[in-house]
C-alpha cells in the first residue's frame, strides 16, 4: 500500500463547515478512481492549510492521478500549487485487525 499525503495553502481561513461543503463538493470526483482505497479530506487548525491523506494500491495509480490537469484544477481552486508526499505503508492498524503488506 501507498499513503500520498496532499497539502495546499488556503486562500483564506475556512471553518470547518466552509471546508465541509467545499470537500463535500469534490468528494464525488474521487470515487472509483483505479487503485484508490480510501480519502480522507484535511483542514488544518488554524484554517489555513488543506489537503489530503489518500491510500493507494500503488504508487503509479496515485501518480495517474496526480497529473497536471490535476494540479491545475487544485491550484485554480484555491489559488496555490499542492504537494504530494509519497510513502509505503507495510503495516496497517484497524480497531479490530493488523494487516500486512
Amino acid at each position: 500500500m501507498i499513503v500520498a499525503i496532499v497539502r495546499f495553502s488556503l486562500p483564506k481561513v475556512l471553518t470547518l463547515a466552509e471546508a465541509t461543503a467545499a470537500y463535500e463538493a469534490s468528494a464525488p470526483n474521487y470515487q472509483r478512481v483505479d487503485g484508490l482505497r480510501r480519502k480522507h479530506y484535511l483542514l488544518g487548525d488554524d484554517g489555513r492549510v488543506g489537503g489530503g491523506v489518500y491510500l493507494w494500491d500503488s504508487r503509479a495509480q496515485a501518480e495517474a492521478l496526480y497529473d497536471a490537469a490535476w494540479s491545475a484544477r487544485i491550484t485554480a481552486r484555491y489559488g496555490t500549487a499542492p504537494t504530494v508526499e509519497y510513502f509505503d505503508s507495510p503495516v496497517t492498524v484497524d480497531a479490530d485487525a493488523i494487516t500486512v503488506g
